[in-house]
């Protein structure tokens, strides 16, 4: 029996089909029909069923007796979760957090609504996720300056920038998109410190300084201004702060901008009028490059700002929103009477205008159970989630974890972080439950979605995320918010507005349905959903906040232009991507680990001669946090001066370098992207 889903090892879902015998997984491949993908599966899809069936995976309760974890029924696991949650809710609801994670994030409006419905009715707004550090800031940047998310359409590109972005390690159906726009003859630029398999191809490859992204694109504007290379009727019919930007960049020489940058002033000039001349063009940015640092947001804007000046927005191959799938808001905000921590101090990362984005800034979880600042956190569910590698500053982190009153994880493996919980609850993989698949348009612009399907029952005693929490919310007495028996009729209530039913997408469309058509030249119909009805240059709605309201930069807090570049003189990168391995997932898979097995940092052959180190060697990092141990993996495909190391390993976890300081002033994001370390 073939059943087709979407793959969820990562963030974009593919179309799978998977072959199963006699209850159990026996092949999966790509599904040749679905629109994302096209019958292709990266490394990470092809290896799921030894994921699923891996033997490291646990498929039964555990509570915390002593110092150990031991198995348990469900109902006495439970027990303990509902009797915890009704204690600290009598206290103070807000005390109470969860801590959602990708595969809970990717469960679209069944899943993570689901969640978030449960923390509404219990009245605590306190929800994080990752996007306390990617992605987020661009939402705020570009519906600041557009009022909506767009995205860039490559499959009809003449013109394509990619833009801190690895999409063959990260995005993989979006580089095969890429490959196939420069097949067919469209010029590609790209925009990275490191020399990527994209920027191989490329016609243009500019190594920008890491964290000096923001004055690449002023010096773009600056050309494309000054040599009106800008699309004029666009520009006077549909912007407003276009003089103000014309008057900003003019401070500003090319001779300066490629000091700061590393990029010399012709290539700055070939990137801008390339862009500016060949149409459509569009910009492909990073998932979180451009956000970790302290420009963060209006990185985003001048991405936006730049499709804008070129008369790029809304048109075909350039910068498009697709039709969005119109379903029921599992949401009940209505219900909270404060907001999350650390929106006080970022409010656009809660909401902008009328876009509720509707969680709180992480980077201050950690003095709320610390030091009870600006009140205490007692008690934190975390969800498929693993924030003593992934989040930022790890030995916090774990302190953090240690010192909660209550911590329950409910995740398929024993994570660094559940070792520390008090009840440990076992999750359904993604072939294990259903799901709504609702945000391709969002993400790709392909107005489509599908059911990811129940292919296996779960594994031993696993439960499917939001068959946990529909029993949890009936044990809590929310039984009148939560009136469904079982999934099927959560996603049938959400799916109502589309007009199709669970039933539906389960068997009469089991490879996905289109949802409506990508919105060229929407503008024209309806301006755009901003203040002024047009594209915001020059933001007032920043202005009356307090920040910037036209992009300026902004050196990173650890600047090589500082003093204390004397004593930490290489500047470090975390986070990059390995197509093998989703943050800390996967690393439990023996193909995946064969390929590769532990931790490495990428150093240009020039650094690495004058730190004497050799490729192979095991070399010590440090920074102002810490230090690691980690492979020395010499290679011309980075910049010299700059280092980088990915995350999500235990073992060389770079993440205890990194600090959870808030460094974007606007949303809160912490500075990733842009450290001062050094060799010992």
């Amino acid at each position: 029996m073939i059943v087709k889903t979407a793959c969820e090892l990562c963030a974009w879902s593919c179309g799978m089909d998977v072959e199963v015998e006699k209850g159990r997984i026996t092949r999966v491949k790509g599904m040749k029909e679905h629109p994302l993908n096209f019958g292709r599966l990266c490394p990470k899809g092809s290896v799921a069923p030894d994921y699923i069936y891996s033997r490291e995976r646990i498929t039964y309760p555990m509570v915390k007796e002593g110092n150990k974890l031991k198995k348990v029924d469900w109902d006495y696991a439970m027990e303990l979760v509902t009797e915890n949650l009704k204690e600290v809710r009598e206290e103070n609801p807000k005390y109470f957090a969860t801590i959602i994670g990708m595969p809970i994030l990717l469960g679209g409006s069944s899943t993570v609504g689901f969640i978030r419905r449960f923390m509404d009715v219990y009245g605590t707004p306190n929800c994080f996720s990752p996007e306390s550090m990617c992605y987020r800031h661009q939402i705020i940047g570009y519906i600041l300056t557009i009022g909506k998310f767009n995205v860039a359409e490559v499959d009809n590109a003449n013109c394509i920038i990619v833009w801190a972005h690895n999409p063959h390690a990260s995005k993989p159906p979006l580089a095969w998109r890429i490959e196939k726009a420069k097949e067919r003859g469209a010029k590609l630029i790209v925009i990275d410190p490191r020399k990527t398999k994209v920027a191989k191809i490329a016609d243009i490859h500019a190594a920008v300084r890491p964290g000096s992204d923001i004055y690449l694109a002023l010096g773009l504007m600056k050309v494309i201004i000054e040599e009106e290379l800008y699309d004029k009727e666009f520009v006077s019919n549909y912007c407003v702060g276009f003089e103000e930007l014309k008057n900003h960049v003019a401070k500003y020489s090319l001779e300066e901008i490629a000091e700061k940058t590393w990029v010399d002033v012709e290539t700055i000039i070939e990137i801008a009028r390339t862009f500016a001349t060949t149409k459509p063009a569009c910009i492909v940015q990073g998932v979180n490059a451009l956000d970790q640092v302290p420009t963060g947001v209006q990185n985003s804007r001048s991405v936006a700002i730049l499709h804008a000046l070129t008369g790029n927005i809304d048109v075909k191959g350039g910068f498009v929103r697709a039709a969005r799938v119109h379903t029921r808001n599992l949401r009940l905000v209505e219900m909270l009477n404060d907001v999350p921590l650390g929106i006080k101090e970022h409010p656009l990362f809660y909401q902008v205008w009328e876009t509720h984005l509707g969680e709180g800034q992480g980077m201050y979880l950690y003095d709320a159970v610390l030091e009870g600042k600006p009140y205490p956190i007692k008690s934190i569910f975390v969800a498929g989630s693993n924030p003593a590698l992934t989040w930022p500053n790890s030995n916090k982190v774990v302190e953090m974890l240690k010192k909660v009153e209550f911590l329950a994880v409910m995740d398929m493996f024993m994570t660094e972080t559940a070792k520390y919980a008090d009840v440990f609850l076992p999750a359904a993989s993604f072939l294990e439950r259903y799901e709504l698949v609702d945000y391709y348009s969002v993400i790709f612009g392909i107005p489509y979605m599908m059911l990811r399907k129940k292919v296996i029952e779960p594994l031993g005693e696993a439960k499917s995320d939001v068959e946990f929490w529909l029993e949890l919310a009936k044990k809590m007495g929310f039984k009148n918010y939560f009136p469904w028996k079982n999934v099927e009729e959560v996603l049938n209530y959400v799916l109502e507005p589309t007009g199709y039913s669970f039933e539906d997408l389960n068997e009469k469309y089991p490879s996905g349905v289109w949802t409506g058509e990508v919105k060229y030249e929407e503008y024209k119909k309806r301006g755009f959903k901003t203040p002024s009805k047009k594209v915001e240059i020059y933001s007032e709605t920043l202005k009356n906040l307090g920040y910037d309201p036209i992009p300026t930069p902004k050196e990173p807090s650890e600047s090589p232009y500082s003093e204390k570049v004397k004593e930490y003189p290489l500047i470090l990168t975390t986070g990059a991507r390995d197509v093998y391995y989703t943050h800390s997932q996967m690393r439990n898979v023996e193909k995946m680990r064969k390929i590769l097995p532990e931790a490495y940092v990428e150093i240009n052959p020039k650094t690495a001669e004058k730190f004497g180190v050799k490729d192979g060697d095991k070399v010590i990092v440090r920074t102002e946090r810490g230090s690691i141990i980690v492979r020395a993996k010499v290679t011309e495909d980075i910049a010299p001066g700059v280092i980088n190391i990915p995350h999500g390993w235990s073992e060389g976890n770079v993440n205890v370098l990194t600090s959870n300081k808030p460094g974007d002033p606007i949303s809160g994001c912490p500075e990733l992207k842009a450290l001062l370390a050094r060799k010992e």
